[in-house]
Order: C-alpha cells, then structure tokens, then sequence
C-alpha cells in the first residue's frame, strides 16, 4: 500500500511541474490561491479541498478553444509522441497526448493489471478488438510485449475468425469488454467449438461494468470453463486506475502510488464517509505531460471503511447514467444484476421514453432459440426487477438475432426521447 509520504513527494513534483508551465492547470491553481507544492501529509487533505474540480467539459471547451490539442500540456509540443482519443460515448471526443516518459507509466501500470491477473512469462495474450486511438488496446499491448508476452492482435476479424485465431494460436490470455467475451462464449457455442478445445486460462475484461457483476461473470466463465476472469478500469484521459484486488473479489485496488482518490457526493461536492457511495475523483500523479487534477470521473463507487483504496463491488453505475423512473433510481448495472442471471437470456436492450410526464422504462430481452416459452421468461424477469427494484417494468421478448450485438462498450440503453 501506497505510503502517505509517497502519495505527497509525487503530487509536489506534480504541482510544481504544472505552475511552471501548465497553461491550463497553472493559471487554475494560482486563482485557488496554491502558488507552491504541498509541503507536510496534511496537506493533501488541504490540497483536496482547496484545488478545483475539473469537469469533462471544460476540457472539451478548453480543446475547441484552442485546437486541435488544448492548453493542458506541461511541455513544449514536441516532446510529445503519443495520440489518443477518447470513445465520445458521453459527448464530444476529446484527444490526448504522452510523452515517452509518462506513456511509459500507463505501461508500468498495466504491467500490474496482468500481475493481478496471474500472468507469467510464456504468456500467450489475445486481444480481441479493432485497434483505434482508445488509449487502453495499445497500453495493454505494449505493456504485454515488455513483458516478453506474446502478443496476438484481433483487429479486423469477425467473431468466428477470432475464436479460430486463439485456438490455434494457443492463447492462454483474453483481453475484452465482458459484453465481448459473452459474445465469444455464444459464437463457439453456435459454431459447435469444444470449450475445452481451447488453451484459455485466464480473461482481463474492461471497458464497462460486468466482471465485478456475479452473474455475468459466471457467464462469462460457464463459456470458458477452467477460466478466471479479472476485472479491470480506466480512461483514456486517466490511463489504467485499478484492477481486481485477488484477495477481495469483486472488488478493485486503486493504484494509489499512481492517482490520488477521493469520492464525493455529486450533488454537494463534498467528501464521503468510506462506506458510502460517490463519485470517484482522481489526480494523476505520474501523468505529468497531460495531467487532470481532481477530476470527476462520473463513476459511482463505494470505497472500503478499512481499505479507502480498495472500491467494494467495483464500478457500480455512472452518474449520468442514472435514470429516475417514476420516482426510483435505476443504473444500468441494477438491471445487468438481474438479466445475466437468466442464462437463457442472450441480449437485452433498455429503452427510456417519457409518457404522461414520467420517465417509464421497457426492456427488450432476445432468448436463446432452444426458449419454449418466451413469455413465461418475460414474466419471471419482471417479477425479479419488481422484487428488486419496486417498479414494473415492461419486459418483451423479441426475435433471435434482433438485437446489436458489441465489440467495444454496449450501448444497450436508448433514450427514445432524446
């Protein structure tokens, strides 16, 4: 565990580097009245409540403002070597640029993810997914390679290709979005593929919640059988934050010596007890190139009363994923709890529209085509999400193979009124 000692030296090397020459963060700080590095370990506290929140888009504001890559940049732009981007799936795509230097600890990071994970040299890794400017596919890849992994990319090939792909590679690892390997499990199962044919030992998910989710997680591992699975998160803007703790499962260790963590109420802004829920807010410590400090992530999670960098049960929702619903919140993960645990449930889709002035909710469920009675299923997921989350929700079951199927982050919630 990460020293408060530590945690202070590497924010003062921070802050001192972003009041030289940050024009973004500088400038931020000074008005906050911090013109020095913290100095003593109370004053991180003190440098928590007093710096400023950032926003997600006042970096998007601050990138059209000054094109193409914005003002939060510590070095002179020749320094820098790398280009990312992230998804947009909640507005505006935003770039992001490394050094040599602080891309190689987003690697060092990573490194630690397939640590966690139980990776060993001889390691055989499988990256089923299109090479883009995501900021993940590439540090997971190059950090494997340093590792002296074998590296087996994925971009470009249908499911079927891919499964072929690892089995005759002999890929021991897979590294996918939970909805992806799910997708995988179903594709061999179609494609009459021996589960045991293949050499998998293991399976990193990341992307979006599900493999700290109990029921998709044995999904996820009924289709690969003699597989673990361990979850994993991070942005692009942020790089790699955590990875499953193998003591604790279904939860995840914040790389402490990497980010400074806090979590706050969205609403008032202010710190949480542990044990309560919030959002997570992160200051990259040795991201020094391209830093945020403070940053509302927009990740709900509830940290450990004995362990604050440990988050108990994972990402837990998004908060502008929440959903009032005639008076009950829902996240997405609520309704993930309860779908996956129907293995004859093979794609969902949840569609928000308004009626009568409130929000109301209907689900789309497609069954496994051996289903004989559909309805009868409908029903009995209905009753579960009345049970759990004292609403009815409408649930209709849909055509075999009617449903988008996802290789990256699933969009599996639609906003009929946006």
């Amino acid at each position: 565990m990460t020293k408060p000692a530590e945690q202070l030296e590497s924010l003062r090397t921070l802050v001192q580097a972003v009041l030289a020459s940050n024009r973004f963060y500088g400038p931020r700080l000074r008005e906050a009245g911090i013109d020095t590095p913290p100095d003593s370990p109370d004053s991180i506290e003190r440098f928590c409540r007093d710096a400023p929140l950032t926003m997600k888009q006042e970096l998007i504001d601050d990138q059209e403002l000054h094109p193409p890559f914005g003002t939060n940049l510590t070095y002179p732009l020749d320094r820098y070597t790398r280009f990312c981007q992230t998804s947009g799936t909640t507005g505006r795509p935003m770039t992001w640029l490394d050094t040599n230097e602080s891309w190689q600890t987003l690697l060092d990071q990573w490194k630690r993810v397939y640590q966690a994970a139980g990776c060993d040299r001889g390691e055989r890794v499988y990256f089923a997914f299109s090479f883009g400017p995501f900021l993940g596919f590439w540090t997971a890849f190059e950090a494997a390679a340093q590792l002296d992994y074998l590296c087996i990319p994925g971009g470009g090939m249908s499911s079927t290709a891919r499964l072929h792909a690892m089995r005759n590679a002999g890929a021991t690892t897979l590294c996918c979005t939970p909805t992806y390997a799910l997708r995988l499990a179903q594709v061999a199962r179609e494609e009459g593929m021996d589960p045991n044919g293949f050499s998998l030992r293991r399976i990193i998910v990341a992307g979006e919640p599900g493999g700290c989710i109990p029921a998709t997680r044995e999904r996820i591992l009924a289709g690969f059988p003699g597989t673990t699975l361990l979850d994993h998160h991070g942005m692009t803007e942020v790089g790699p934050v955590t990875y499953e703790d193998p003591d604790h499962p279904y939860s995840l260790r914040v790389m402490s010596d990497a980010y400074l963590a806090e979590v706050i109420d969205p609403i008032t802004l202010q710190p949480v007890p542990p044990g309560t829920r919030g959002e997570l807010v992160l200051t990259t410590l040795k991201r020094i190139a391209s830093p945020l400090i403070r940053y509302r992530t927009g990740d709900i999670v509830q940290q450990s009363k004995e362990d604050p960098s440990l988050l108990v049960g994972g990402i837990l929702g998004r908060v502008d994923d929440m959903t009032l619903v005639r008076g009950v919140n829902v996240y997405p993960s609520a309704i993930e709890r309860i779908v996956r645990g129907q293995r004859e449930v093979v794609e969902y889709r949840a569609t928000v529209h308004t009626k009568d002035g409130q929000a109301e909710l209907t689900l789309e469920v497609e069954c496994a085509v051996d289903v004989k009675d559909p309805q009868a299923l409908c029903k009995q997921i209905a009753d579960e999400l009345r049970h759990a989350l004292q609403l009815r929700v409408p649930v209709i079951a849909v055509p075999p193979g009617s449903l988008p199927r996802f290789e990256m982050k699933a969009k599996r919630w639609i906003n009929a009124d946006a």
